[in-house]
């Protein structure tokens, strides 16, 4: 008798009752029958075994063994039905109730969002049971939508007393002894550039001429010197990887005693910092450099907003009012102009999308939804900052240090051979070997296509082919940047790895970094790195999680309003579509009545079987807002065709001709007698 196949994979429960099982080493998942499910919890490490297959259907799978659970808390509505008491999980693909046994409900009213944790996840027919352990509060409170989405990822929110306490312990005035051994840059012109709202400043500049050569100064907090390694400051901020900024708060990775204290350069303030020196040519080159200790002071906290009214519309009061600074503000505009020129001439890409300001009242309801337009001043710093980086990478890579490096790997070869392909359709072509592409050739081919119509698809088409970014102890370079050496340095204040990197920079420096230290960073450094890549993901996600969520809450205000946008995908199952305003919603297929439509994967396009209608990528269309689902964060959105044969649909529904109840009656006895003598 044959063997069946089993493997071990992660469980993806649908609230339907069924479920998928991803396995590593198969590009496709097991589709597992709501039978087969046997108690298994969303995101379970599982083992399955293979069914047969079925004609023309996805593999089946069944549910063996529950290897581990992954999920142990869990962010939901609190509900009581029939003197029990229930948790509704927020995320939709947990179709469980969660039990709450009396007594263990933290005495939470019904419809609060609440925090449990899983005692038992239990199988067959007993639902799983859970404990509460925190409330969050009501869903119209302000600020509770928010809280309800970084609980659900497990974001730590408040610091201990102990690490509150340490913070507090180092936030003393800087000792005389720093600025005896400290190269001194105090009397150095030196401002910050950041956002309106920034309380945490780590990064400052100065800049100026000698003959032909620039001397740029990029100038980051020295928050090692604060933050030292193993102290419970250091701990707490390894296990938060980084900090979360959010529409309505940041959640920072340090105490703010020291991330808007005694670490951020506020203006007129000494503070200890990490000085990366550079001398560049005309050519955008970086001749010599020197990394150095040092103590700095601010002359002035400047924002992206008032620099960019300075340079761009030469704005005569703040002219006036900064005037001592205009010749500094000029040269870093043409430098970093020149930065950029070189950049761009050894291919580094640029993915022009849209980020969204979002503005809230003070209920925490959106009330406006803008494009976020960068402005010169946001170009300055960020070529600044992409230098500095590169050089620190380069001189750890020559100094042959343990290192955290920054590094974005080539992009997927299938991804670059479906791009080309679809390039090809559409009269381009995209050059190079789709297994070993170069930066140079897409950054080409993304200017070929810049402004024309196909413009929106093959970008956004580039951009999905391309890996994620991530730490690494190995210098394997940045795709994107076109960089040969690449980390981050510049962040220490918001970012883990910055912090680990000036530790490193400073015991070597100190000529502590010997054999036994060495050897105790390789056994550190690597699991560290993937630590820290997946706490940045989950920062990403749950940025992208409230964002989302808000952008629904806006649209609660617009359902059955006509706007015009561009498609941004289509699937078999819907087109989706954004507006100007970032918004992105979708037209489902199931709406687009009078039609069959087929999802093309060649084209990327979906397409009326009868009428040949085209939807794809990069199109302009017309279309309504049908539904805003605050709780799923969707929005659905409808062709103005299908709007009124929906609404007709509808009211036929409730309006018409009233049935009566006993013909309904007989007509299903007679349709159930109907059904038995077939045999059905």
């Amino acid at each position: 008798m044959k063997s069946k196949k089993r493997y071990e994979g992660k469980f993806i429960s649908h609230p339907r009752g069924f479920g998928f099982v991803t396995v590593e080493g198969f590009v496709d998942d097991f589709f597992i029958p709501e039978k087969y499910v046997n108690g298994a919890f969303h995101m379970d490490e599982v083992e399955i075994e293979v069914l047969p297959d079925k004609l023309g259907q996805r593999t089946e799978g069944r549910i063996i063994r529950i290897i581990s659970h992954e999920i142990s808390s869990l962010v939901g509505t609190y509900e009581t039905r029939d003197k029990s008491s229930y948790i509704r999980p927020d995320d939709p693909k947990i179709g469980n109730l969660i039990y709450i046994p009396e007594g263990r409900d933290l005495h939470a009213l019904p419809g609060q969002k609440v925090v449990a944790y899983i005692t038992d996840h239990t199988s067959g027919y007993k639902k799983p049971e859970g404990v509460i352990v925190e409330i969050i509060g009501f869903p119209s409170e302000p600020g509770v939508d928010v809280s309800s989405v970084v609980k659900a990822y497990d974001i730590p929110t408040e610091f201990s007393a102990e690490v509150s306490a340490c913070a507090e312990e180092v936030n003393v005035p800087i000792d005389p002894l720093e600025y005896e051994r400290r190269y001194d840059l105090r009397d150095e012109l030196t401002v910050t550039i950041d956002g309106d709202d920034s309380k945490d400043l780590d990064d400052a500049i100065s800049l100026k001429k000698k003959g032909d050569r620039y001397v740029l100064g990029v100038h980051i907090a020295d928050v090692s010197h604060y933050v030292t390694e193993g102290s419970p400051i250091d701990e707490e901020a390894k296990k938060r990887g980084t900090s979360v900024y959010l529409v309505d708060r940041v959640i920072p990775m340090l105490p703010t005693t020291l991330s808007n204290g005694i670490c951020s350069l506020n203006e007129g303030e000494d503070r200890l910092t990490l000085s990366c020196i550079m001398h560049i040519d005309k050519k955008g080159k970086v001749t010599s450099y020197k990394i150095k200790e040092s103590v700095i002071r601010s002359d002035r906290r400047m924002t992206y907003s008032d620099v960019n009214k300075i340079l761009e519309d030469h704005d005569s009061k703040l002219i006036k009012k900064y005037k001592p600074l205009i010749p500094m503000f000029e040269l870093m505009e043409k430098l970093a102009k020149i930065l950029r020129a070189r950049r761009e001439k050894r291919g580094a890409i640029e993915f022009d999308f849209q980020e969204t300001h979002i503005t809230l009242d003070e209920k925490g309801v959106p009330v406006s939804l803008e494009p976020y337009e960068r402005g010169v001043s946001n170009r300055i710093i960020e070529e600044f900052m992409l230098l500095a980086n590169e050089t620190v990478a380069k001189d750890a890579m020559k100094k042959e240090l343990p290192f955290v490096y920054r590094v974005h790997g080539t992009p997927d070869s299938e991804k670059i051979g479906d791009l080309k392909r679809l390039a090809g359709r559409l009269g381009y072509t995209l050059h190079g070997d789709s297994e070993n592409i170069s930066p140079k050739e897409l950054q080409k081919f993304l200017k070929k296509i810049s402004g024309t119509p196909e413009e929106f698809l093959l970008s956004t088409v580039t951009l999905r082919s391309m890996q994620q970014a991530l730490y690494s102890t190995e210098c394997d370079g940045h795709f994107g940047l076109a960089s040969e050496n690449y980390c981050h340095f510049t962040s220490p204040i918001r970012r883990y790895p910055d912090l680990m990197i000036h530790r490193i920079i400073k015991e070597n420096k100190a000529k502590k970094l010997r054999k036994k230290r060495r050897a105790y960073y390789d056994g550190l450094l690597p699991a560290l790195c993937g630590s820290l890549s997946r706490l940045e993901r989950r920062a990403d996600e749950v940025e992208r999680e409230v964002d989302k969520l808000k952008k629904v809450q806006f649209m609660t205000s617009h359902v059955g309003e006509e706007f015009s946008g561009v498609v941004s995908g289509v699937t078999k199952w819907g087109i989706y579509v954004a507006l100007p305003n970032t918004i992105e919603g979708m037209i489902p297929i199931s709406s687009m009545r009078g039609d069959r439509f087929e999802f093309d994967e060649d084209s990327y396009s979906v397409i009326g079987s009868f009428t040949r209608r085209t939807f794809t990528i990069g199109q302009e269309i017309d279309i309504i807002v049908d539904r805003a689902d605050v709780e799923r964060r969707q929005i659905d959105f409808v062709l103005p065709e299908d709007h009124g044969k929906k609404a007709a649909k509808e009211k036929g529904k409730s309006g018409g001709k009233k049935k009566d109840p006993k013909k309904a009656i007989k007509k299903n006895v007679k349709r159930r007698k109907r059904t038995k003598k077939r045999g059905r």
